[in-house]
C-alpha cells in the first residue's frame, strides 16, 4: 500500500523532478545491474543493509526513483 502512494506521487512530478519509479519486487535483472553499476541502488545482501536491518523485508515494499537527468533519486 505504501509503495503504491509513494509511486503514485512521484508518478506526479514534473519539470526537473520528472522521472521514473523502479520497484525492486519485479524489477528486470538489466535494470538492477543498471542501478548497482550506477550507484543507485545496493547489491542483494549487502552489509550496512543488514546491519542497519533494512532488509528485513527485502525487496517487498522497496524501490528506487530517480529523475532523467539522475541528479534527483
Amino acid at each position: 500500500e505504501m509503495e503504491d502512494k509513494v509511486s503514485s506521487t512521484l508518478s506526479g512530478l514534473e519539470g526537473e523532478l520528472k522521472g521514473t519509479f523502479y520497484p525492486l519486487t519485479g524489477m528486470s535483472k538489466e535494470t538492477q545491474q543498471q542501478l548497482i553499476d550506477d550507484h543507485f541502488l545496493f547489491k542483494e545482501g549487502d552489509r550496512f543493509l543488514q546491519a542497519a536491518n533494512a532488509c528485513r523485508f527485502w525487496p517487498s515494499g522497496r524501490g528506487i526513483y530517480h529523475n532523467e537527468n539522475k541528479t534527483f533519486l
